[in-house]
């Protein structure tokens, strides 16, 4: 069973190389969006629902269901796929559910990015400093210096542009896309860091209520918890995958979003019901597999 991560913005696939690492399992699958890291299509508008369609696309040709996991519009689109396409997922993650609800709310940046020659004078700005200078903005969000620096070098002109068609398609996208993220048939995992300035934790806790998913506090977290501390988020808990059939027969659904017990790890704290199976960590929600490689779709 095949692992599939999706990045977001302004990202590549490298945003992964750490937790791929510290989880140590095969079949894991890093995309790279169009546009980020990799050509922009021809005729490609870069709105969300094409970017939906195209993380659609690429599950359908690895055949089986896969396990899915998003970060920041990657989440947002894992959001979107299990809305639509249930039947290609397993199981989910995302640290974006907050945008499966009706009444999310963008950021500051995202406002400016979805505003007319201000968004491009934003983008003008930060393509004219030095990559240096870019990565000085990541640290100041929590990105060690390392992985800050590899964000920032790989800011350019597509993905940019690509970033200001993506926000200003979904102004309003949890009205669009917050009424079909319910009651999802697969297992899902809602990530809520608490350091992060850019998604809420009201609007992610109250989306996982109604697409009856677990969610999982990362105390200490930022918005790029993957990179913060690897090791640690890979201790992520969620209840065990099955091998086959439902990951939960009816009888022992679990309740949304209840506070759970028993185990902490590092600062993380999971949300489980008390009837539900046995927790394990995010290396066994990763297709219950043993080594990890990195591939790229395009």
């Amino acid at each position: 069973m095949t692992a599939v991560f999706v990045h977001g913005v302004p990202e590549t696939p490298a945003v992964w190389h750490g937790l791929l690492a510290a989880l140590d399992h095969p079949d894991t699958v890093a995309l790279s969006l169009p546009g980020f890291d990799s050509a922009r299509p021809a005729g490609f508008g870069a709105t969300m629902d094409e970017y939906a369609g195209w993380l659609a696309a690429q599950l359908e040709r690895l055949g089986d269901p896969v396990d899915l996991v998003g970060h920041d519009w990657g989440g947002g689109f894992v959001v979107r796929v299990v809305s639509t396409r249930p039947e290609l997922v397993r199981s989910w993650v995302t640290d974006a559910a907050g945008i499966g609800d009706v009444e999310f709310e963008w950021h500051d940046f995202a406002k400016i990015w979805q505003t007319s020659q201000a968004g491009e004078a934003f983008w003008a700005q930060q393509l004219a400093a030095s990559a240096e200078e870019r990565a000085g903005a990541f640290q100041m969000f929590g990105v060690p210096e390392e992985p800050a620096l590899d964000l920032a070098s790989h800011i350019n002109r597509t993905m940019a542009d690509c970033i200001l068609d993506l926000y200003r398609s979904a102004v309003d996208v949890g009205r669009q896309w917050g009424p079909d993220f319910a009651a999802i048939p697969a297992p899902g995992l809602v990530i809520i860091p608490s350091e992060d300035p850019f998604l809420s934790a009201a609007s992610a806790t109250k989306a996982a209520v109604r697409a009856d998913a677990k969610t999982v506090a990362l105390d200490g977290f930022g918005h790029w918890w993957m990179l913060q501390d690897p090791a640690r988020a890979a201790t992520v808990r969620r209840p065990s995958c099955a091998s086959s059939g439902p990951p939960w027969p009816d009888s022992a659904r679990p309740e949304p979003a209840r506070p759970c017990e028993g185990w902490s790890a590092s600062g993380l704290r999971s949300t489980v019901a008390s009837d539900t199976s046995p927790s394990t960590s995010l290396t066994q929600l990763i297709g219950c597999h043993s080594m990890a490689t990195d591939k790229l779709l395009h």
